[in-house]
């Protein structure tokens, strides 16, 4: 059987999942420029209500602006890190409601802006893969391993993001929040991929990089959970992973 070899552990594999934002793109150059435009729009809008945010505008989402307002980091157990695009919305149309706009219309307002937001993202393209990704990729494809992403967006949004990186290729599953009925951290998405990809959850691997792809991992049986992180980041949020990396040369294919 084929084994990733991570940090001295070896573990059986027949299948991996890969979480898509922050595990193989870096996550604030694609969703940063949307979160801020969504997050100055939705202000705009407030203050012509005559109110303000019910909280900091950096527990929005769970951002972290600098001096001139511009969002350099977020928190990874937040918001913008982890909810599906229908928990987002209902969350900023909460803003909204507060400021005294009817629910219905907070949420077509939001639906609007995030829109707006998305046709920016689109003209950028910002989605560039990991680094010591796509060779990790290629070695995974050398030896058989079927692979699928999991992720908390849209399944075409998911699509489109690793066509923008030209590794659409390597994945037989693509499961977004579309496909399921409870996203993660519940396990239903993984299970779907697994059948996919025509393994048991036990032979499977899930990497990711918040504590809510460890959880759905955990929820569907998987073999091992492998946190990913930024060098920098201490990964104390990834509670229920297995092991940590911070770069894909830290795994081994071993056949």
């Amino acid at each position: 059987m084929t084994m990733l070899q991570v940090h001295g552990a070896q573990i059986p594999c027949k299948g991996i999942l890969f979480d898509k934002d922050g595990t193989l793109l870096e996550f604030l150059q694609l969703w940063g420029p949307w979160a801020e435009t969504l997050l100055n729009q939705l202000q705009t809008r407030i203050n012509e209500l005559g109110a303000s945010f019910t909280i900091e505008l950096e527990h929005v989402l769970g951002t972290i602006h600098n001096q001139e307002g511009h969002i350099v980091g977020y928190d990874p157990q937040g918001p913008l890190a982890i909810a599906a695009v229908d928990e987002c919305t209902g969350l900023l149309a909460g803003q909204l409601y507060a400021a005294g706009m009817p629910w219905n219309e907070a949420i077509t307002t939001i639906r609007q802006f995030s829109s707006v937001a998305m046709r920016e993202v689109r003209q950028r393209k910002l989605a560039e893969p990991m680094s010591g990704l796509l060779d990790f990729l290629q070695k995974c494809r050398a030896a058989d391993i079927p692979l699928a992403v999991v992720t908390s967006d849209s399944t075409a949004a998911a699509e489109t993001h690793l066509d923008w990186m030209g590794i659409r290729s390597f994945f037989t599953s693509i499961v977004g929040c579309d496909r399921v009925i409870k996203g993660k951290p519940d396990g239903e998405a993984a299970l779907l991929a697994c059948r996919e990809l025509h393994i048991h959850p036990g032979e499977a691997v899930v990497i990711g990089d918040s504590n809510g792809d460890m959880q759905m991992g955990r929820h569907a049986g998987v073999s091992y959970t492998l946190g990913y992180c930024q060098p920098s980041d201490q990964g104390s949020h990834l509670v229920d992973a297995h092991a940590i990396i911070r770069h894909y040369n830290e795994i081994s294919v071993i056949i």
